[in-house]
């Protein structure tokens, strides 16, 4: 069950979802809109290696936008962070950013009960697009869980994304045993 805007202002209130900074005017009927921080970041190597711990290089996106290239794998971060203690989050591109050809995220759209953090995107597009920081990214849609959860996603010893950060995160894919 999806939380409808009744539902998500009663979970603000109540703490079970966290949202800073929040503008009331982001509410939808049934999502929350989260817009494109500053910081971007990219992969510095041409082959990026899954087994390996793959450095970024961080820079800012300038006061009169940014133009993004094709081809090229861009990390950017939300400038809303959240909590959600009792919802699964799911991060979606706004259909305004998919119609100017930019995706958000390539697999990750899906958060996690106990998810504390800003939500690093996957930014691909299919033609050069100007982008700026403060522009509607993307909306979080937040989905009842039916259940105790036993471990949530900031208490769980295996979580690699735990450290609060502003900033876009690179992969830790590295961290698992494959």
């Amino acid at each position: 069950m999806i939380l409808s805007d009744q539902s998500i202002l009663q979970a603000i209130e109540t703490r079970d979802i966290v949202i800073d900074p929040y503008d009331r005017e982001c509410l939808g009927t049934n999502s929350y809109d989260v817009h494109l921080s500053r910081h971007l970041a990219c992969y510095v190597d041409e082959v990026i290696d899954a087994k390996k711990h793959n450095q970024v290089e961080h820079f800012e996106i300038p006061e009169d936008g940014l133009v993004l290239q094709p081809g090229k794998t861009y990390l950017g971060s939300t400038l809303e962070y959240t909590e959600t203690r009792s919802f699964v989050p799911f991060l979606e591109g706004k259909s305004s950013v998919g119609r100017l050809g930019i995706d958000i995220h390539a697999t990750a759209g899906k958060g996690d009960v106990g998810f504390c953090n800003h939500w690093t995107l996957e930014i691909s597009v299919s033609q050069q697009v100007r982008l700026y920081a403060g522009m509607p990214i993307g909306q979080l849609i937040y989905f009842a869980v039916e259940g105790d959860v036993e471990v949530d996603y900031q208490a769980k010893s295996s979580a690699k994304y735990n450290q609060r950060s502003p900033k876009p995160v690179e992969s830790m894919m590295w961290k698992n045993n494959f």
